[in-house]
């Protein structure tokens, strides 16, 4: 049985475990970024405006966008949001890879880089999939489904 054959039932435990694992990681990142902004400087962009007050702020988003993951009003904004937040805060990890920035006076490889970069949009998927923005992959493999059934019916 593949991922896209879950059932409904399965897709949605499914779904409701990412999210408890992606609430808790940017609940953590978030209470890092407030207790510890100036460990961040070093991997914030030059272009980036005011990058303390920035990192703080990304904290902040990363906390609320982990607790409006369980507001069901919210899920769908928080899903997009955090989506958009992993986007955002790519140059950064960028940077940190390619500059070898030493992050609390420890150098990271590209052990660590390469996949954190290739990472990145599974985090986009993951903000995306938890919020429910989206069920892929499977309403695609629904549709093929669907028109399997259609061009041998």
């Amino acid at each position: 049985m593949g991922i896209a054959s879950l059932s409904l039932h399965r897709r949605e435990q499914l779904r409701t475990g990412l999210r408890w694992v992606l609430s808790v990681i940017y609940f953590t990142v978030g209470c890092i970024h407030l207790r510890s902004p100036e460990a961040f400087l070093p991997i914030v962009p030059a272009w980036v405006p005011s990058p303390r007050e920035t990192i703080l702020l990304t904290g902040v988003c990363e906390i609320v966008g982990a607790v409006a993951l369980f507001v069901p009003r919210l899920r769908w904004l928080a899903g997009l949001a955090l989506a958009a937040y992993a986007v955002a805060v790519f140059p950064a990890n960028i940077k940190h890879a390619l500059e070898g920035v030493k992050v609390g006076g420890t150098a990271l490889g590209w052990g660590y880089h390469a996949p954190r970069l290739a990472f990145q949009p599974v985090f986009v998927w993951w903000a995306l999939f938890a919020g429910a923005v989206i069920d892929w992959p499977w309403r695609r493999a629904r549709q093929a489904m669907r028109d399997g059934l259609t061009r041998s019916g």
